[in-house]
């Protein structure tokens, strides 16, 4: 079963579109060709629309743009959108934010969201009041703009999704065209957001006719070094808003729900625990709550994770939210096997549209963790040393 499944996954690859170039000569302009417009906010936007707009557009990241002049972008960067033909200034986009910045907000503050506090003394609509740059660069990944330019070759873009950065804006016709690489510098009358998922549902559908990708994506991710065997979880008692808080510190988008200890009394529910070798049950992750409008919030603040994941999430009308945006629906888990090969775990992030997989064993016990990032990095190492051999 396993060789038949691996056998079909190399056939789809290698049955890419038989005119297309190798892939490493590939520039970013070619994954560019059907993006949509630009989802953005304005700098005075309040939480709660930006909440909606997030919702609304099933991403978990936006942009925020402000009037030239007046702010320093985000880590230094001057990103600005500018008039095709006079070349006047229109805007600045000073920073991202995420949908793991706006919840990590609304779970910030200690004293108001004890218990017993959530529901009386917790003015959520108050929260949500405050404009969208106040908490630029509360979480790292809103300091984290870029630009890459369309000339950029996919094995480039690569290295840099590779290190951590999961998305970039690309200039639609940049003032910059003799360079290629990652900007902080950029001026272009519009752009659009490529994102780590966009690259492997490109590699996914364009892969290359030959031998230049079979050889890689029949490999297994524990031969090729994709998983981080370093996994935090958090438990079946755990609440959503402890969830929150510690995904905020941790700095992780995705968390999975393993069981309660039973013999481990002294267990805190509300940190994070070493998920490795115990039973993963479900996920809990910034892309689930993305299908929450903010006027619901208030309601799952204090349920557990895992209720939220069953009951929350089984709603017909959220169900079918994230059906659209290709979302797991309920809890199911969505996992892989270390000797998965690479071209099946693709298959399953993009299908599935997660941005990360647990590593099981065949007792479903975690034993580790693939990111886009670690599934980027190997197959860019992979195509550089089938290059250079």
């Amino acid at each position: 079963m396993q060789q038949t499944m691996e056998h079909s996954t190399a056939k789809h690859y290698s049955e890419g579109d038989q005119s297309t170039q190798r892939l490493r000569d590939k520039k970013l302009g070619d994954l560019m060709v059907n993006k949509r417009r630009l989802v953005e906010v304005p700098y005075t936007a309040s939480l709660a629309h930006t909440m909606n707009t997030l919702v609304a557009n099933k991403v978990l990241a936006v942009p925020v743009a402000a009037p030239p002049g007046q702010w320093i972008g985000a880590g230094g960067s001057m990103i600005m959108e500018a008039d095709k033909h006079t070349g006047t200034v229109r805007k600045h986009y000073i920073g991202l934010a995420t949908m793991l910045d706006l919840l990590a907000h609304i779970a910030g503050n200690e004293d108001q969201l004890m218990d017993e506090g959530v529901h009386d003394g917790f003015d959520l609509d108050q929260k949500m009041s405050v404009p969208v740059s106040s908490i630029i660069g509360h979480c790292l990944e809103g300091l984290s703009l870029w630009t890459l330019n369309p000339n950029t070759s996919i094995l480039d873009c690569m290295e840099v999704f590779s290190k951590g950065i999961h998305r970039a804006l690309v200039p639609v016709d940049s003032h910059m065209d003799n360079v290629s690489g990652v900007e902080l510098v950029e001026s272009a009358s519009s752009y659009r957001m490529l994102t780590q998922m966009d690259v492997l549902r490109f590699v996914k559908e364009h892969g290359t006719s030959g031998s230049e990708l079979d050889n890689i994506i029949s490999s297994t991710v524990s031969d090729l070094g994709a998983v981080t065997e370093r996994v935090f979880a958090i438990t079946d008692r755990t609440k959503v808003i402890d969830a929150i808080k510690c995904m905020r510190i941790a700095l992780l988008n995705a968390v999975p729900i393993v069981r309660s200890s039973d013999t481990d009394n002294e267990e805190d529910h509300k940190q994070l625990v070493n998920g490795r070798g115990r039973q993963a049950i479900g996920t809990f992750s910034a892309t689930d709550l993305r299908g929450c409008h903010f006027a619901t919030l208030q309601t799952w603040l204090p349920m557990s994770a895992l209720d939220y994941t069953e009951t929350v999430l089984a709603n017909p009308l959220l169900a079918a939210f994230n059906n659209a945006a290709g979302s797991p629906t309920t809890r199911e888990l969505v996992a892989c096997r270390a000797d998965s090969s690479l071209g099946e775990v693709i298959d399953k992030v993009v299908s599935k549209h997660v941005h990360r997989l647990w590593v099981v064993d065949q007792q479903g016990l975690l034993k580790g963790l693939i990111s886009l990032t670690d599934i980027i990095r190997v197959l860019r190492l992979a195509i550089l040393s089938e290059q250079n051999a």
